[in-house]
């Protein structure tokens, strides 16, 4: 079919890509070239004079396997001269591998505009992650032509009082909402994904359903428990792609980051082998 691309898993041809999102170009690229769904999440803990060093090991060691990379913006704005070493941070990114910096944006009009800005413009970012809870303005201004916006639909913590969980009188959840929210968004926009936490299983078939064709951005793996196998079953789309399940603490801590890398990118493809 023109207009498509392959993608292996674990040495194997499992799927094509569509480029009906081509926004989302960058992604498609890199995932078809690294071959891989792991997203590196970065949210880096210590001394400041440790982390920078810290920061250039782990995506030095880690870019072969990366599909993309996730700085959580708060882990930098904590530390003095944090916003600069976010900029080196990304700009230490080989080109061509995505960039998804993790701001949870909530606020609208020219507010999200200065938003926007800052994370595409000052930092360099390919792409954000939004809080939905007022709606398409604070979801808009992200949306630039050749960047990604991740939308927070159903995350990986377990809260005792949750949002997301409270059920619609017409049936579903407003997690659901929010998803199709997002769907008629990217119908749209051609670059809305959403957030779907890996701790949730029932919950991202769900998300599946209601957006078979949008990328999930997945945080969850690891040391929230989050099972894998579970997740891609439910969360792969048909064509064994639409996921990018984000690690962090499980690489950041590692004495190899790049070993740690490597195991979890070998288990997602082989579990993508096997379900497809």
């Amino acid at each position: 079919m023109a207009g498509t691309r392959c993608i292996c898993a674990a040495g194997r041809r499992v799927c094509k890509l569509p480029t009906r999102n081509h926004l989302m170009e960058k992604l498609t690229q890199r995932v078809s070239k690294s071959h891989s769904l792991l997203c590196i999440g970065l949210d880096p803990t210590g001394n400041d004079q440790s982390v920078a060093a810290r920061l250039r090991e782990v995506v030095a060691q880690t870019a072969e396997y990366a599909a993309a990379y996730k700085p959580n913006l708060a882990f930098f704005l904590s530390r003095e001269g944090g916003v600069e070493l976010l900029r080196q941070t990304v700009a230490s990114v080989p080109d061509g591998i995505p960039v998804i910096l993790d701001g949870k944006f909530g606020d609208i009009a020219n507010t999200a505009e200065h938003y926007a800005r800052f994370a595409y413009d000052v930092i360099g970012a390919d792409g954000v992650t939004v809080n939905p809870y007022m709606g398409d303005d604070a979801i808009v201004p992200f949306a630039r032509p050749g960047k990604m916006v991740f939308v927070l639909a159903k995350t990986s913590n377990k809260p005792a009082h949750s949002l997301q969980d409270v059920a619609l009188t017409r049936g579903g959840y407003l997690s659901d909402l929010a998803a199709g929210v997002c769907r008629k968004l990217d119908e749209e926009h051609h670059n809305i994904g959403l957030v779907v936490g890996a701790t949730h299983a029932d919950a991202m078939a769900r998300m599946r359903e209601i957006s078979p064709e949008q990328w999930f951005l997945v945080p969850g793996i690891g040391a929230q428990g989050g099972d894998l196998q579970a997740t891609l079953r439910a969360g792969l789309r048909a064509d064994g792609a639409g996921l990018l399940i984000n690690a962090s603490r499980s690489i950041w801590q590692a004495a190899d980051a790049g070993a740690a890398a490597r195991d979890l990118f070998q288990q997602i493809n082989e579990q993508r082998s096997v379900l497809a």
